[in-house]
């Protein structure tokens, strides 16, 4: 992806953040199931539910907060300051005496994870150039999904000791930090956007104007339904196969086969996309993927094809969100692109907020199967539509920072 070796450094530490992010927010998916069973803290379903949500609420604020922060302040040490957050929290998160507690620290672990998806994302996509934004793009996530296979394997080592999966997460991000501080730059894009004239300067509110508007409220859209999707699969993904008659050792292997899938379709998503267009290529996934999840929807007895199903629904499903991002760092400049991807990212969580709460009260009412996979079925047809309403970034006003309008 780079060849200077402070790029390639770079690349790797926004990689390695990306991958803490993922396996720390599976963990709690892929821990569900085994809370729910051993009754620990006398989790119920509502209560996995309540967790999951306020989680992910935790890491919408992040987002929504931090996110601007790092068009004024810089990408690095927002960066080390969002790792060092959340893995304290993932830490300490098995020492919880209720479920109350447990739900708080979350909630605080989620700050730090919130800013963490866009800020690796903007300083990548900042090291290469913008044809190659998309691959940028999608490389980075690799890891988050690369984090979520490591979750969904420990898991299915440590059994009911689920509390591993949290001491594993929060160790590894504390001793990737001073790594960090140590070799990771500042954004080179920041730093002389930073120092550029202030005419150019593009602020938050100039995102919803008359000129940016149709192109954010098309990704915050797709954003919304694409993390949605995400993080409703990872979460009760298990459980759905739970609800479904599939035996759990199983349910949370197909976590691991999705998210197999997951990094595979990004590898190929970021390359497809920047030879044929992200529009073009964000549409064909989120179409594949409706029907890919419509089909789970039924009871598939034999493996092979089920694993098949599951590994397909990774590939298109993950990657298709992640194209939105490189459809971002392409067409908005880089005194706004922190502020455009964390505000993406915010609106993206509220999709992720929405998908597991709707995922947990089809569960809780004993529904879950088929009616799941039905919902996030609709889900990607509603990011298929969003899509649509994308202009081409060769004619999006954004892709020429110098015409813009102060903010």
């Amino acid at each position: 992806m780079t060849t200077s070796p402070r790029g390639a450094t770079t690349a790797l530490l926004c990689w390695l953040t990306v991958l803490l992010e993922g396996y720390d927010l599976v963990a709690l998916g892929a821990t569900i199931p085994t809370l729910l069973k051993t009754h620990h803290l006398g989790f119920t379903p509502a209560d996995a539910t309540a967790v999951a949500t306020v989680s992910l609420v935790g890491v919408a604020v992040g987002a929504a907060g931090l996110g601007p922060l790092t068009d004024r302040f810089g990408r690095r040490g927002m960066l080390i300051g969002s790792v060092l957050l959340f893995s304290v929290f993932t830490l300490v998160t098995p020492l919880a005496p209720n479920v109350a507690v447990f739900g708080a620290l979350r909630f605080l672990a989620g700050l730090g994870l919130g800013a963490c998806m866009p800020v690796a994302l903007t300083t990548m996509s900042e090291n290469l150039p913008e044809r190659r934004r998309a691959a940028a793009s999608t490389f980075t996530m690799t890891g988050y999904h690369v984090g979520a296979v490591l979750t969904s394997v420990l898991a299915l080592s440590a059994g009911d000791d689920w509390h591993l999966l949290f001491y594993g997460g929060g160790v590894a991000g504390l001793l990737v930090v001073p790594l960090m501080w140590w070799r990771l730059p500042e954004s080179a894009a920041f730093l002389a956007a930073r120092t550029g004239p202030e005419g150019e300067r593009v602020g938050a509110r100039d995102l919803l104007g008359p000129r940016l508007r149709r192109t954010t409220l098309a990704v915050w859209g797709g954003s919304f339904m694409g993390l949605l999707l995400v993080y409703g699969l990872n979460t009760w993904l298990p459980q759905l196969m739970r609800s479904a008659g599939y035996p759990i050792s199983r349910s949370i292997a197909l976590l691991l086969v999705l998210n197999v899938g997951a990094v595979i379709g990004l590898v190929v998503a970021g390359l497809v996309a920047d030879r044929y267009g992200i529009r073009r290529v964000a549409r064909i996934w989120f179409a594949t993927g409706a029907v890919l999840l419509a089909v789970l929807s039924l009871r598939i007895a034999n493996s092979v094809l089920l694993n098949a199903l599951v590994l397909l629904t990774g590939v298109f499903v993950f990657s298709a969100q992640v194209l939105i991002y490189g459809y971002v760092a392409q067409v908005f400049p880089a005194r706004t692109r922190g502020t455009a991807l964390g505000l993406a990212s915010a609106v993206g969580r509220l999709g992720s907020i929405t998908g597991p709460f709707v995922t947990g009260a089809l569960v809780t009412a004993g529904i879950a199967h088929p009616w799941g996979f039905w919902f996030f079925a609709g889900v990607a047809a509603l990011g298929l539509g969003a899509m649509l309403l994308l202009a081409a970034p060769a004619a999006d006003p954004a892709a020429a920072p110098r015409t813009v309008p102060a903010g």
